[in-house]
């Protein structure tokens, strides 16, 4: 089995609601998000690629588009935890990316908001 993955970034801001009083991300805050890609594959395609990375690029285009220094709370039907955002994207990329990859599945999608700690959203088994 072959793995790739593509990472990308953003900046945004977000709220969560129903924390308890005085938690500091019940205020108004930002982060410069990481969005990792993870695609699968048994074999490859010419020239030796699970995909072309630069096959991935619609979801950056996406993230820059929809998220990019964006309020969260407005973008995203669920409260924008990290955990929300990871599901929504992986959605978003089995509908809208992997129709046009010649090859690689679309396994998992990792969402950070620091560098020690994030989401990930993954391909349940069927």
């Amino acid at each position: 089995m072959f793995s790739i993955g593509k990472r990308f970034t953003f900046d945004a801001a977000h709220v969560l609601h129903g924390l308890p009083a005085g938690h500091k991300c019940g205020r108004l805050h930002g982060h410069t998000y990481t969005v990792e890609l993870h695609l699968q594959a048994d074999g490859l395609v010419d020239p030796g690629f699970v995909t072309d990375f630069a096959d991935l690029a619609p979801l950056g285009r996406y993230l820059d588009e929809q998220f990019d220094h964006r309020l969260l709370n407005d973008v995203l039907a669920v409260e924008p935890t990290s955990e929300a955002l990871a599901a929504h994207l992986f959605g978003w990329c089995t509908q809208h990316l992997a129709p046009t990859l010649a090859c690689g599945q679309i396994v998992a999608v990792r969402v950070s908001e620091t560098p020690s700690s994030w989401a990930e959203y993954r391909q349940t088994s069927t």
